[in-house]
């Protein structure tokens, strides 16, 4: 009898524990990685905004397989990554804390941040259609990230303290329609002088020229608010010459009915711009060129040889460059725009460069603090493509699913869901 009791005891025992099994074992944590194995790295941004839209919380592996995302398990989050087509892994909490142990170690460049609360994003761009794309539309909406569209009226009237993150693209700060002059009886440049020539008056501004530097003011003042702000092509350098310039004329007749200013060089005030100083203007208004700052003109730099590195930063101590930088590659290939790269001698002392070409002298990718902001400059208009042309058709990006230029993009705009930590340096 008692024999049969210790076989019944054992089988009780054996029963209970193979039931008992899965619930032991559970998932525990879903891992995204954002190295070579990930199938779709842009969608995998559009997963952990899905995520923070939720409420719940997401870590940012720094450095760990590519920067890769962490969350708790959930059978929806679960079921979203099949549908979206990004790679995945399901982790017991065993798993979680042998790979939070290994970021955390103190002798390891990898750091955990917790990204709580998803960013409001708004995207300056014209409502009237133009003959380019905007890369930073295309990725959030390939990525499946909200985000708003604002422009000189909605800036003007106060609008941007509603959001979190700004992006600046292909925009002309300066008034001078983008020095697209050679273009002047093309239907879409007569539209769009029309459209601004009307908004200005519309305003209370006499000139195009005076309702962008406003809008430029508005923005640095959203900046210095608190806000960030993350700017590409010629939304970079025509930004702060607007600033430099808000004493002086620097636009000739055909872009605001009266001369420049023959003076306007001396006149320009270094110290209100964010990253670049001890510029030249390019007043020709036959040049696509604003400046210096801009290389695009006279780099000798061919399509092969034309890439650019991401800085290793210690991502326990500098943290934000570190999530700025986060790539299953560090070797990036180059792209241009109507501003392509910056020199690197314009740049202020305080700008943290992330992304240069040494050889050529250029800084591609680079980041600062503006009062209570920060910003991010990225030189070039389509990582996917080398040199876009008016007219040419937008970016595929299911295409680019793993692209490393367009993670640069997507960085930026999870970097302000990050819970704030205390400065080491």
């Amino acid at each position: 009898m008692k024999h049969l009791q210790a076989k019944l005891s054992v089988f009780t025992f054996l029963l209970l524990a193979f039931t008992l099994l899965p619930f032991l074992s559970r998932a525990a944590s879903i891992l995204i990685p954002m190295d070579d194995v990930q199938k779709d790295h842009l969608k995998s941004y559009g997963i952990a905004f899905l995520v923070l839209r939720n409420g719940d919380e997401v870590d940012w592996l720094l450095n760990y397989r590519g920067g890769s995302f962490m969350m708790k398990y959930d059978k929806k989050t679960e079921d979203e990554c099949n549908i979206r087509g990004v790679s995945y892994e399901v982790l017991a909490d065993a798993k979680v804390s042998e790979i939070v142990n290994e970021v955390g170690d103190p002798s390891v460049n990898m750091d955990l941040v917790k990204l709580q609360k998803p960013p409001k994003i708004a995207v300056y761009s014209p409502k009237n259609k133009m003959p380019w794309d905007d890369a930073v539309t295309l990725v959030l909406k390939y990525a499946e990230i909200p985000f708003d569209v604002v422009y000189d009226q909605e800036v003007l009237a106060g609008d941007l303290p509603k959001y979190d993150w700004l992006h600046l693209h292909h925009e002309d700060f300066t008034g001078q329609y983008s020095k697209f002059y050679v273009y002047k009886n093309e239907p879409w440049y007569i539209q769009d002088k029309k459209v601004q020539e009307e908004t200005a008056q519309k305003l209370g501004y006499k000139k195009v020229s005076q309702m962008k530097l406003a809008v430029a003011q508005h923005i640095r003042d959203f900046c210095a608010g608190g806000g960030f702000l993350f700017a590409m092509c010629s939304g970079t350098d025509t930004f702060d010459i607007a600033l430099s310039a808000a004493n002086t004329d620097i636009c000739e007749a055909m872009f605001d009915g009266d001369a420049a200013d023959p003076k306007a060089q001396s006149k320009l005030d270094f110290s209100q711009t964010f990253a670049f100083q001890n510029f030249t203007l390019d007043m020709n208004p036959f040049s696509h060129q604003f400046s210096d700052i801009d290389v695009t003109q006279t780099r000798q730099v061919e399509r092969t040889r034309d890439f650019f590195t991401l800085f290793d930063f210690s991502a326990k101590w500098d943290v934000i460059p570190s999530m700025l930088t986060q790539n299953h590659e560090k070797v990036i290939k180059g792209f241009m725009g109507l501003t392509t790269a910056f020199d690197i001698n314009k740049i202020k002392p305080g700008v943290t460069i992330m992304g240069e070409m040494k050889t050529a002298n250029e800084a591609r990718y680079m980041h600062g603090e503006y009062g209570k902001g920060q910003w991010t400059f990225y030189g070039g208009h389509d990582p996917e493509d080398y040199q876009h042309n008016v007219n040419d058709p937008p970016t595929d990006l299911s295409l680019h699913p793993n692209s490393p230029g367009y993670r640069l993009i997507l960085n930026n705009v999870l970097f302000p869901a990050a819970k704030k930590k205390k400065q080491k340096t």
